[in-house]
């Protein structure tokens, strides 16, 4: 197994790669359970690659995703594991290739990780995030990446320079845009912006698009919205605050997976806060979905891998509870207290 080099992509990857796609594969594209922009918009650009390049491909969704992300090119096509379980597995006993987007642990695939683990295709793991397992038989995992996304225009950038179709350029574009907050994080860089530039170029509209994902509103979502923001509290003499959303709260706005996309974004909006939680509750699951965001330097990726089973990115990271929400509000404020010495 080779991991790749925080600054380019390693040679041993892409020439690994392109000597597999030499022969016609039966490739599998995975992204994590509950798939975002970057997840969704990364595996069907690559789909839409192999499959212009002649291979077999499809891509499984272990679970739903959000409504907002339903117009991407070639998402119809989408086999989700929760509808088609048959089909799915089917799918992946008979890939020659097996691509993972956008997790570097099976866990993140949920009921799909007994039956990739048993899979005898090669895994391949396209990733961003920290500290990734070793299940893959050929891995590109570069924390300074932007996204996932990122990391797959590299890819054909490098496979094939006049690769990039429209549908391909829009869900690239898609996905960088939306795991960097429209641009704004701090691993956006001056190649980010390049990759962007050309994705433009070559067919993604970079206005229509935000509107698609950022300007289609519910008028139940902006309801949920207010209610969550209700809900805002502060830690005292510390910059940090929370938000709270009961089950009971999401029933009394007809909430639809993804209402929730980006609340947790509101509390650094607040001047002075430097770090913004918000805990949902999933009765189906029996858990308290967790969100950090933080800015500058302190890493809620350590503090959600520390505290709340969780982990990420630096400044954006994702955790977990089984206890009730309130016993959930008063461990993350105990915890909280205990690192407040690095705010």
């Amino acid at each position: 197994m080779k991991m790749v080099s925080s600054l380019c992509m390693d040679k041993h990857f892409i020439t690994s790669l392109k000597k597999k796609l030499e022969t016609p594969q039966k490739a599998v594209i995975i992204p994590h359970k509950n798939p975002d922009g970057d997840a969704l918009g990364s595996t069907l650009a690559l789909l839409h690659f192999l499959i212009q390049n002649k291979h077999e491909a499809v891509v499984i969704a272990p679970n739903e995703y959000p409504d907002f992300l339903n117009w991407l090119p070639g998402q119809e096509a989408i086999l989700k594991y929760n509808r088609n379980p048959k089909d799915v597995r089917y799918k992946i006993e008979s890939a020659t290739l097996i691509f993972t987007l956008d997790f570097n642990h099976l866990s993140r695939i949920g009921d799909l990780e007994p039956l990739v683990q048993k899979a005898k295709a090669d895994k391949i793991m396209i990733d961003h995030h920290e500290s990734p397992d070793n299940y893959a038989t050929l891995m590109y995992s570069d924390v300074s990446m932007s996204s996932t996304c990122e990391m797959v225009y590299n890819i054909i950038k490098d496979m094939d320079p006049n690769g990039f179709t429209p549908d391909i350029s829009e869900c690239l574009y898609t996905g960088i845009m939306t795991d960097t907050g429209s641009f704004r994080y701090p691993a956006t860089t001056p190649a980010t912006h390049r990759a962007i530039a050309h994705l433009i170029e070559t067919g993604a509209s970079g206005t229509e698009i935000h509107q698609r994902i950022y300007d289609s509103a519910s008028f139940s979502r902006l309801k949920l919205l207010g209610l969550t923001l209700s809900n805002l509290k502060q830690i005292p003499n510390l910059p940090v605050v929370y938000m709270t959303l009961s089950q009971k709260e999401l029933n009394s706005c007809d909430y639809k997976k993804g209402d929730t996309e980006g609340f947790v974004n509101y509390g650094l909006s607040l001047e002075g806060i430097i770090f913004s939680c918000i805990m949902i509750e999933n009765e189906n699951e029996g858990i308290i979905k967790i969100s950090f965001r933080s800015q500058g330097e302190f890493s809620v990726n350590d503090f959600a891998r520390s505290y709340f089973n969780g982990g990420g990115h630096h400044n954006a990271a994702g955790g977990m509870s089984s206890d009730s929400i309130e016993t959930t509000v008063a461990r993350f404020i105990e915890s909280v207290q205990e690192v407040a010495h690095k705010f």
